[in-house]
């Protein structure tokens, strides 16, 4: 199983070998009976959790009488080329596992149905975040259910904070509480950095500077305000707030810097702590979490229903069942994944703090899922956001202009989304 905190290289070639098969129309509402047998592709999880898989298709069954699933998993390695290859052959399975930047060129395409239209009331199902999440920039709809779910925290190295006078029980729950505390530690201890990262198109969105104009053709992050922003970042950095390595190529996150000790920030997921403490015993009892800066991000896999299924009817009743509350607690209870639906907030085990520290983790980041968004723009893929990031530390490092190094970065990746 894969859920992602980044926007991997999208299916953007696809757009080369494919033709537009119309527009949406009635045809995405799925009327019709539920029968016949659809096919269900998930992404490597089998053999480890074929038995819940079984299940579940057994319940969809028993449920719809003279229906049939037949269920297609495939390997971790090469899911984009494998989705690619099958939306190239018109062979795409009726039921498809893809996180949103997958789903993103095949509904440009109009190859997925509009889930919005008829079926569930998917406002009502779902939290709203990861609904948003399958809505895309020039076009109309909703391309896709969602699925299991992740988010970030922030984890502090408590020590570190009491040695400079910080308190962990109050850390920043801002971008600009953390160069408020940052600025602080380092006045009291030089050699402590609190911020540990360099900034990424993330944190332009979290900043409310858009990314992608509104037909999702241009790129338009290169506006005065995100200059301000990477300007307090180069500021910070020449100030000493932050580690030198964070500019450098082979910079491995903020996670990496935290167990190392070297650091008294980073993010991770529900069950970073068990991690952190394992490959650094000493930070046991050391670490205090909290929800995470500004808007928490949202990691999202979802189902989507191919619009040329034969059986389009039972494909889009059978990813509402594999996503309903019960099937996804289920799932949740197996592996470290968070359900999509709003009615399992009901379910103590996710929303509920145990008294351990993965309890309270766990129930923190249920709880942020409620105001979660996606804030990686998916039209950006890995070779724009390798781009981008030279650009910014340059700007950072102070060998270009805040303003001329966007500038470069959107002139760069206009040209490379145009390609697409």
């Amino acid at each position: 199983m894969r859920i992602r905190k980044a926007s991997i290289a999208a299916l953007a070639v696809l757009t080369l070998g494919l033709t537009a098969c119309g527009s949406g129309d009635d045809a995405d509402s799925g009327s019709g009976k539920i029968t016949g047998k659809v096919t269900l592709q998930t992404w490597a999880l089998t053999p480890k959790f074929t038995g819940y898989l079984n299940e579940v298709i057994a319940g969809f069954k028993a449920k719809y009488p003279g229906t049939d699933v037949q269920l297609l998993d495939q390997p971790g390695d090469g899911y984009a080329d494998k989705v690619l290859s099958q939306a190239a052959s018109n062979s795409l399975p009726d039921v498809v596992n893809l996180p949103p930047d997958f789903a993103l060129p095949l509904a440009q395409q109009d190859l997925l149905a509009d889930v919005s239209k008829g079926g569930l009331d998917l406002s009502s199902t779902y939290v709203p975040g990861s609904i948003d999440a399958y809505k895309f920039n020039g076009l109309d709809g909703v391309y896709g259910y969602p699925w299991y779910l992740n988010t970030d925290l922030n984890y502090w190295n408590k020590t570190k904070f009491a040695k400079c006078g910080l308190d962990a029980n109050q850390p920043p729950a801002t971008t600009q509480e953390l160069f408020t505390q940052a600025a602080t530690m380092h006045t009291r201890c030089p050699d402590e950095y609190l911020m540990s990262r360099k900034p990424t198109i993330v944190d332009f969105t979290l900043a409310g500077i858009p990314i992608v104009s509104d037909d999702g053709k241009k790129f338009v992050f290169n506006t005065d305000q995100a200059a301000a922003l990477v300007d307090q970042y180069r500021d910070a950095f020449k100030a000493g707030l932050m580690p030198p390595t964070v500019l450098n190529s082979d910079y491995l996150g903020n996670s990496k810097l935290f167990t190392q000790g070297k650091v008294a920030w980073s993010t991770g997921g529900a069950t970073s702590l068990k991690d952190f403490t394992t490959d650094n015993p000493s930070l046991k009892g050391n670490v205090a979490v909290s929800k995470a800066l500004d808007t928490p991000p949202l990691y999202v896999q979802g189902l989507s229903v191919s619009k040329k299924s034969k059986n389009l009817a039972t494909a889009r009743a059978l990813a509402e069942w594999v996503t309903d509350a019960d099937n996804q607690n289920k799932f949740g209870h197996l592996v470290n994944v968070f359900p999509s639906t709003s009615a399992s907030a009901s379910d103590p085990y996710f929303a509920k703090d145990d008294g351990t520290d993965i309890g309270k983790a766990r129930a923190l980041a249920f709880e942020e899922l409620k105001t979660a968004k996606n804030l990686q723009p998916y039209e950006v893929n890995q070779a724009m956001q390798t781009y981008l990031d030279q650009q910014i530390a340059l700007a950072v490092k102070g060998d270009e202009t805040s303003k001329k190094a966007l500038d470069d970065a959107v002139a760069k990746l206009n040209t490379m989304l145009a390609r697409q």
